[in-house]
Formats: C-alpha cells, sequence, structure tokens
C-alpha cells in the first residue's frame, strides 16, 4: 500500500471514531452488552485485516500505520484496540511462521472477520515467565497430538474462534526449555476445549478475558505453527514486540483522550469568576501532559519504524511500551486533577481513564520486565541500536 494510500486510510478510521463511536462512548459504557454491532463495523473498514499480507485477501500495512490506527482508535474508545490488537498478533504469527497450507486456510479468513483470532500465553504459575508454562502438546499413538491444561486472562478468549496456544511439545527440555516449546493452532468447538470462565475488571468490561480448559484435547500433527516443534518461542518473540508497539501506541490513544477532555473541561469549567484554563497552575498540568504524550508517540513511532526495517527492536519496543504506558497514568491522574471533583465521577470520562490506563503497565510483559529487557540490551553494548552510544 503507497503512502498516501496508508495516510487515506488512518485519515478515515479518524473520521469512523469521531462520528461514530465517540458519540456512542457513554452509552456504550453503561450497556452490558458485547458491542456485536461496533465489530462488524470495524470488520467493515478492514481493521481485521490489517497485518494479514495482500497475497491472502489482507492489506499488509506496515508497522508505523498499525500503530497509528491503533492510537485513533484508542483515542476514539479504549476498548476498540483490545478487540483486534491479538486477533493481528495471532494473523502475523500466521503469515510470518505458518506452513503454506496454514496460511491458506486460515488468513483469509481472519481478513475477511469470518474467524477471530486469541493467543493463549498466560498460565496461573506462568505470566512473565513463560517458559514455565505447563500447558502440554504431546504425541499420542495414533500420530495425532494431546493438548492438556489451561490459561487464564486470554484478551477475546470467548468472542474468538481461532486460537495459538504456546504449549511444551517437550517437556524434557532444559537447555534451554525455550527448545521444546511450540505454537498450536486450535479452533472452537474442538473437542475437549472450553471456555471456563470470564474475569472481571475494574475497566475493559466488554473486552471478554476468559479463561481457558484444554481437556485432552486432539489436534492434528499439523496443528503445530510452522509444522515443526520447538520454535514457538522464537515465532512468540518476534510478533510480540509488534504487540508491545501497538500497546503503547493505544496508551498514546489514551493519554491524548485525557488530555483533549482536560483542555475542553478547563475552557468551560469557571472559578473565580474565569475559566480554569485561565489559571497557572492549570496551564502547568495541561502543558505536561501534552509534552508528555508527544514524547510517548515519538517514541512508539521510532520503534514502529525500527521494526518496519527489520532491525532487532526488543529493547526499542520495549522503551515505548514502558514509556507510553506510565505516562498514560501520569496523564489521565493528571486529568482527574484538571478536572477537580468532577474527574472522580463517572459521568465524565476522565473517571473511565483513570482507571483504565493501569492495564497497559501490567499487560504484554510488566513494565519491570521491560525495564529487565532494556537494561540487559543496554549492558550488552546494543546502545548504539538507539543512538545511544
Amino acid at each position: 500500500m503507497h503512502q498516501e494510500d496508508e495516510d487515506a486510510l488512518v485519515e478515515a478510521i479518524h473520521r469512523f471514531v469521531v462520528k461514530e463511536i465517540k458519540p456512542r462512548v457513554a452509552q456504550l459504557e453503561a450497556q452490558d452488552e458485547y458491542p456485536h454491532d461496533v465489530i462488524a463495523r470495524m470488520v467493515e473498514l478492514g481493521l481485521f485485516a490489517i497485518v494479514v499480507p495482500e497475497q491472502y485477501g489482507g492489506l499488509g500495512l506496515s508497522v508505523p500505520v498499525y500503530a497509528r490506527l491503533m492510537e485513533e482508535l484508542a483515542a476514539g474508545w479504549t476498548s476498540l484496540p483490545s478487540f483486534i490488537n491479538s486477533h493481528c498478533s495471532v494473523s502475523s504469527i500466521l503469515a510470518r511462521f505458518g506452513t503454506e497450507a496454514q496460511k491458506s486456510r486460515y488468513l483469509p479468513r481472519l481478513a475477511s472477520g469470518e474467524l477471530r483470532g486469541a493467543i493463549a500465553l498466560t498460565e496461573p504459575n506462568a505470566g512473565s515467565d513463560l517458559q514455565a508454562i505447563r500447558t502440554t502438546a504431546l504425541p499420542a499413538e495414533d500420530g495425532s497430538l494431546r493438548l492438556r491444561g489451561g490459561k487464564i486472562f486470554i484478551t477475546n478468549g470467548a468472542q474468538a474462534s481461532l486460537y495459538l496456544v504456546l504449549v511444551k511439545t517437550d517437556p524434557s527440555a532444559a537447555t534451554p526449555a525455550k527448545g521444546g516449546i511450540s505454537i498450536c493452532i486450535v479452533e472452537k468447538g474442538t473437542p475437549g476445549f472450553s471456555v471456563a470462565g470470564l474475569f472481571h475488571k475494574m475497566a475493559f468490561k466488554h473486552v471478554d478475558t476468559a479463561e481457558l480448559v484444554f481437556d485432552d484435547v486432539k489436534l492434528g500433527a499439523d496443528a503445530i505453527v510452522g509444522g515443526v516443534p520447538g520454535h514457538g518461542m522464537a515465532q512468540l518473540l518476534d510478533v510480540i514486540e509488534t504487540g508491545r508497539i501497538a500497546i503503547a501506541a493505544s496508551a498514546v490513544g489514551l493519554g491524548r483522550s485525557a488530555l483533549n477532555a482536560s483542555l475542553e473541561f478547563a475552557r468551560q469549567r469557571e472559578t473565580f469568576g474565569v475559566p480554569i484554563a485561565n489559571h497557572q497552575a492549570v496551564q502547568c498540568l495541561l502543558a505536561e501532559m501534552a509534552a508528555k504524550v508527544m514524547a510517548a508517540r515519538a517514541l512508539v513511532m521510532e520503534a514502529a519504524r525500527e521494526k518496519q526495517q527489520g532491525r532487532r527492536c526488543d529493547m526499542i519496543a520495549g522503551m515505548a511500551k514502558l514509556i507510553a504506558s506510565e505516562m498514560s497514568a501520569e496523564v489521565s491522574l493528571a486529568a482527574v486533577r484538571v478536572h477537580g471533583g468532577y474527574g472522580y465521577v463517572s459521568e465524565f470520562p476522565v473517571e473511565r481513564l483513570y482507571r483504565e490506563a493501569p492495564i497497559y503497565i501490567v499487560t504484554e510483559g510488566t513494565n519491570e520486565i521491560q525495564k529487565l529487557v532494556i537494561a540487559r540490551r543496554l549492558l550488552a553494548g546494543d546502545g548504539a541500536l538507539c543512538g545511544l552510544a
């Protein structure tokens, strides 16, 4: 897709958000129903096809454009990127590492929205330390694989229809353990696979977060992504860099929304006979908020460009995720301060944004993990990769 076409797509999504989503956010948040009409409109706009290669019916967008879209969606309604981010991770893994049969079978249906993807990684005893997973997919006498175990905190886990599940195909592998880890493809409705329940969260209630159970699920030997076991961690880590950039871009969108809500409120709210925007204390808050949003966006886009160039970017993607997520928490709190008491009531959007911001700090690898990744890369002499040496 040419640059002008990509810019036109971003602008089209911006218009969609402004005209069709923003006026409905309060109503959508008040409803308990899953927003099927919103999802259908996102499918119609091609948002489920954005990372699928063109030869399989997708748009094949670059990482920087993907990041720009995540920001636009989050700036309208923060739930929107969550409906497609894990779906895009599934599409990316299959596009980059799947066999031709896997690509032909699944990618066109993921692009059309017929299938919705979810990626199942986390377990009760394995969050950031994914090499500690216990879910297994082991060969049976008939040549099939038998999938046993469970996953928790799976975004879109109930609504998805195609799952990529991180498993151990060789539990004895220990040097390192990642050599015995693979990614399996599991379709909804496969006997033995069930959604055990949903987690109730303090925000993002419309984005289902599920527990999955695999009770002796029978899979074909061709269910392993790429057809060869033992490459799951490498496949995951390659794509998770893009996922972290997407999370960071979504956090920028939240920060941008909090800033704009604060600017609008500051212009309208009066104290001591003048709009509070005239008070220097409020102006200082607004200035800091804007600077932090812009700085986070710049880092996110730099990480996106590095990823698009095919260079190693675990360090800069971690930086982008760290800075953008912490920014969203700081800016949403500043927005509550600008609003005063009004920021603490649900009739104003910043109350919701303040509750939503922490998810970006703990998802896609906690920020403490990001700091360790960054420090290790720096100590290994990779600072030059980011122009720091």
